[in-house]
């Protein structure tokens, strides 16, 4: 397992932009699968986007697609998330996570940071 840690979440204005981060331990980190999840209140966890060990690979929610973009730095044991052109409704706790295969549920992944909240004003 990795650890995880979240930072970057705030306060935001409806089409503005944050650059999430999560730090990652463990000389394992590139061997997972890397995904962001978000849970808003009363609400059950969602995915966000995963990229592959790689990075060569990324999958979005409809949702998100073509405003949000995952990547990674290996070498840093870093992922991240840049989400420009906020919506209320991505207001919510963004969690990174980790996974050794590739899956979009939330079921399928080993290793979860505590989150940072993202708070979009409308």
């Amino acid at each position: 397992q990795v650890q995880l840690v979240e930072s970057g979440g705030g306060l935001v204005q409806a089409g503005g932009s944050l650059r999430l981060s999560c730090a990652a331990s463990g000389r394992t980190f590139n061997i997972y699968n890397m995904a962001w999840f978000r849970q808003a209140p009363r609400k059950e966890r969602e995915f966000v986007a995963i990229m592959n060990w790689s990075g060569s690979s990324t999958h979005y929610a409809d949702s998100v697609k073509g405003r949000f973009t995952i990547s990674r730095d290996n070498a840093e044991n870093m992922v991240y998330l840049q989400m420009n052109s906020l919506k209320f409704e991505d207001t919510a706790v963004y969690l990174c996570a980790a996974a050794s295969r590739w899956t979009t549920g939330a079921n399928g992944f080993n290793s979860w940071g505590r989150g940072t909240q993202v708070t979009v004003s409308s």
